[in-house]
């Protein structure tokens, strides 16, 4: 489903691959787990079908026709404004993935889920002091490592800004 991005084709996809298992059964030869083996003829059944199905050929100019919604339009190089927010929750995610697995919990049950110190402690084991510094200093690595993303924000803002100053004489 992820590498062809349509549910009837890949249940046929499916349906072929366990088609093709059924007619190589004889020369898997347990070198690797049966899974791997598996895996590896989906995907090679997945690829030899995208093969046969060849690269889709498009017009330039049907890309930058002025339609909106459909294509992508002659606005190349500005920002999508739709996809900020997307940008944003993908580098917040990395940031708290990157997050010591100490941190990551307690910031997790606080910010998240909502649940306040104290049952944080008794959850943990521990002090709500402690809960409230590893809070904090999970706090202070994700504003650092979110810091570069606000820096080029500002720089996209502020260059966008300054196109609609007017111009003095």
């Amino acid at each position: 489903m992820r590498m062809v991005r349509n549910y009837s084709l890949a249940e046929d996809l499916t349906q072929e691959t366990f088609l093709q298992v059924h007619r190589k059964l004889a020369l898997f030869r347990g070198e690797s787990s049966f899974a791997a083996w598996l895996h590896r003829t989906t995907v090679n059944t997945v690829l030899m079908h995208l093969r046969k199905q060849g690269l889709n050929l498009i017009s330039f100019d049907y890309l930058t026709a002025e339609v909106p919604e459909v294509r992508a339009g002659k606005s190349f190089g500005t920002l999508d404004l739709r996809q900020t927010g997307t940008i944003d929750r993908l580098a917040i995610e990395r940031a708290v993935e990157d997050l010591a697995p100490g941190y990551r919990t307690v910031f997790e049950l606080h910010d998240v889920l909502g649940f306040d110190h104290g049952e944080i402690a008794f959850m943990l084991k521990c002090s709500s002091g402690n809960t409230k510094s590893q809070l904090h200093l999970a706090r202070r690595m994700l504003r650092r490592a979110l810091k570069p993303c606000r820096r080029i924000k500002a720089r996209a803002g502020a260059r966008h800004d300054m196109e609609l100053l007017p111009m003095t004489a």
